[in-house]
């Protein structure tokens, strides 16, 4: 089972996205109050991939994902990147797989999460 480690502050759009996610057979983990580090989180629960949205409250997904690429032992994590703003372009340039514009249709998030994960 693939593990997807949802990096989203919005806890409407978590509980979406661990029911859609779980009906497709995957396991989705979720930072929470008590744990925001992302970083650490995934060297904890080694996701196949993280699903981050750029404006995480206090955090910036693009920094986020500059340090991820940095770190030797978490930098091969696929990483696609949300925001309502199109800063897809940005997002790559940060070192993300892939970009999806919110609002994003189901079926489209699925597809680029097939995708990512088979790149």
């Amino acid at each position: 089972m693939k593990k997807i480690l949802l990096a989203e502050d919005d806890p409407t759009m978590v509980s979406l996205l661990k029911i859609l996610l779980g009906m497709e057979g995957y396991l989705a983990v979720n930072i929470t109050a008590d744990n925001q580090d992302i970083i650490q989180l995934t060297r904890d629960e080694h996701p196949d991939l993280i699903l981050m949205d750029v404006h995480l409250g206090e955090q910036n997904g693009l920094a986020v994902v500059k340090e991820l690429r940095s770190l030797k032992d978490i930098k091969n994590t696929k990483v696609i990147m949300t925001s309502g703003m199109n800063l897809g372009e940005e997002c790559q340039t940060a070192g993300g797989d892939d970009f999806v514009l919110k609002p994003y249709m189901p079926d489209e998030l699925l597809k680029k999460i097939k995708d990512t994960l088979s790149a």
